[in-house]
């Protein structure tokens, strides 16, 4: 068996002896995504990918399967050369889960203990306490339930918090309030005072954190956006901001990374910019996933994370 492992070559050679550990009895190359052409041109019954190569698909004609080392697959999904019926599996959680989790935790928690209020305060060297807020009275909205967000629901619920979650078909996930589909977005939107983004990218999810949808949120909302860039219309949430309608934005992801520095973001009191953190892939967890699920398509046994390339996750 030929597995091709897309990535940068000056990040490769440890990915590469990970993968040679976990599969010996493979075969496996090494293809620079930054590069043009692939010197190496054997064909693979298996591509693994970090990044985005351009000529991958032109190059690698009798692949079996694509796999991503990354829970997101907008880079592979763009190509045009993506053959619509190769199969693609996505990394499911691989230690992300937990890092998201205390992500969104601390950002919540500062929030419910005003936090930022104190930090605008001591910038004014100004003496005042503020009543503390019983979680259970602020509303949470989680948009997105799959692997990743019904655990970072579920962790807000055991925090005391009010949740509620928004999906895009009807599941249940224990301690919180699941809203499902288009018709039941406004509702789910209305009153929440802190709302978490972790949807994928798609075309029905591209700006959805816009003037319209934002504005719904209770007065004095905090938005935090984990899931993807293209989910947020930058200008509707400065101009919300300004207005005093939000009070605050944690940000991990950008429509452009990395973020310009001359953004009007970096510049901002209130919000918290990070550098695409939130869940960075560990790499002994994803090959060992990503290893796991080779085997059993060699086995001919069902395989878990296959995206469907239509919907786009």
């Amino acid at each position: 068996m030929r597995v091709v492992l897309c990535i940068q070559a000056d990040d490769g050679a440890p990915w590469l002896d990970l993968f040679r550990a976990a599969m010996p009895d493979a075969q496996i190359a090494l293809r620079d995504v930054t590069a043009d052409e692939n010197a190496d041109t054997a064909q693979a019954d298996y591509a693994v990918t970090a990044g985005r190569c351009e000529t991958l698909f032109d190059e690698q004609r009798h692949l079996k399967a694509v796999l991503a080392l990354s829970a997101g697959v907008g880079h592979l999904l763009a190509l045009p050369n993506l053959p619509r019926d190769m199969p693609l599996y996505r990394l499911e959680d691989a230690g992300m889960a937990a890092q998201m989790i205390r992500y969104v935790l601390s950002a919540a928690l500062r929030f419910a203990q005003r936090m930022d209020t104190y930090a605008r305060q001591q910038r004014d060297a100004r003496w005042e306490q503020h009543p503390p807020s019983d979680p259970a009275t602020i509303a949470i909205g989680v948009m997105g339930l799959g692997v990743i967000g019904a655990q970072i629901a579920r962790a807000l619920a055991a925090q005391g918090f009010a949740v509620r979650g928004y999906t895009r078909s009807s599941r249940t996930v224990d301690a919180v309030e699941v809203f499902w589909g288009s018709a039941q977005f406004p509702a789910f939107l209305s009153g929440i005072d802190f709302l978490v983004n972790v949807l994928p990218n798609t075309s029905g999810t591209r700006g959805v954190l816009n003037r319209s949808t934002l504005a719904r949120l209770a007065d004095g909302a905090h938005v935090l956006n984990i899931g993807r860039g293209a989910a947020l219309v930058e200008e509707d949430l400065l101009m919300l901001l300004d207005s005093g309608k939000l009070s605050g934005a944690t940000l991990d992801v950008f429509n452009e990374e990395p973020l310009a520095a001359h953004h009007p973001f970096w510049r901002r009191a209130d919000i918290l910019v990070t550098p695409h953190i939130s869940g960075l892939t560990l790499p002994s967890a994803a090959v060992a996933q990503v290893a796991g699920k080779i085997a059993r398509l060699e086995r001919g046994e069902p395989v878990s994370g296959i995206v469907d390339i239509e919907r786009g996750y």
